[in-house]
């Protein structure tokens, strides 16, 4: 078993009984902020996801939000997302193999092929430079939420699959990524952010169907372009997806 990790310097956290979500507690504390801070709590009230979307969090699974100042425009931000999803992927390997995790465009985490997790992004800030960005993790440690039948994969946990993996220790090896991956972007860019995604993609180059809200886009997953978009090859050509639910 690999030892947990320091710490990462010049980064804050906060552990928390209950809370109504941990994006919500975030967004509270943005206008204090002075440096990077997680917050994490053993139980979320109101906890939510993509698109306004409720997320169950039972007792014992994971939820904890990274809130700073990134030197990003909206744009730049979104990129976090890839960002977050690879260290959150290098964070449970450390105890799950890693032939069972997967990473779903935009930001899901897979374990053998069922949602065991999801990232959420918030911000705000003008065009040219934002305040603040969010970033909330929510890791089903324990317990799978049920009845959501019109998920696009099925919610699984890790406990069902043999995995223990305790908040606290989850949280340290997540906000070492977090620390890792963001250096890696603002050093080298996201060439190297989106090398690694894809390397962990989820039914790279087969077929898979894409719901924008507005249509369905069925075509076989070809890459993940320099902005973020998912691409998609269909019957009449190349498609270049910027948001939107994956169904396999």
């Amino acid at each position: 078993m690999a030892a947990v990790p320091e710490w990462p310097d010049g980064t804050d956290r906060i552990v928390l009984d209950e809370v109504d979500s941990t994006m919500a507690e975030a967004v509270r504390r943005a206008r204090d902020l002075e440096r990077p801070i997680w917050i994490m709590a053993r139980h979320q009230t109101a906890a939510r996801g993509r698109r306004g979307r409720k997320w169950q969090n039972p007792p014992g699974n994971f939820a904890a939000t990274l809130i700073w100042q990134p030197d990003a425009t909206p744009a730049e931000a979104a990129l976090r997302t890839f960002t977050a999803s690879n260290a959150l992927y290098d964070a449970l390997v450390d105890k799950v193999p890693k032939a069972q995790l997967s990473l779903k465009w935009p930001n899901d985490v897979l374990l053998s092929g069922g949602k065991v997790a999801g990232i959420l992004l918030e911000s705000s800030g003008a065009a040219e430079r934002l305040d603040w960005l969010a970033v909330g993790f929510g890791v089903n440690l324990v317990e799978a939420p049920m009845g959501l039948h019109d998920a696009p994969v099925p919610p699984v946990c890790l406990r069902d699959a043999g995995i223990d993996f305790a908040a606290e220790d989850l949280l340290t090896r997540l906000a070492i990524a977090m620390a890792e991956g963001e250096a890696l972007l603002e050093g080298e860019g996201f060439g190297p952010v989106r090398d690694a995604w894809l390397s962990r993609a989820a039914r790279l180059g087969e077929t898979l169907t894409a719901r924008t809200g507005m249509e369905e886009i069925t075509g076989i997953f070809e890459t993940v372009d320099e902005v973020g978009q998912l691409v998609l090859r269909t019957s009449t050509g190349q498609v270049a997806i910027p948001a939107g639910d994956v169904f396999f």
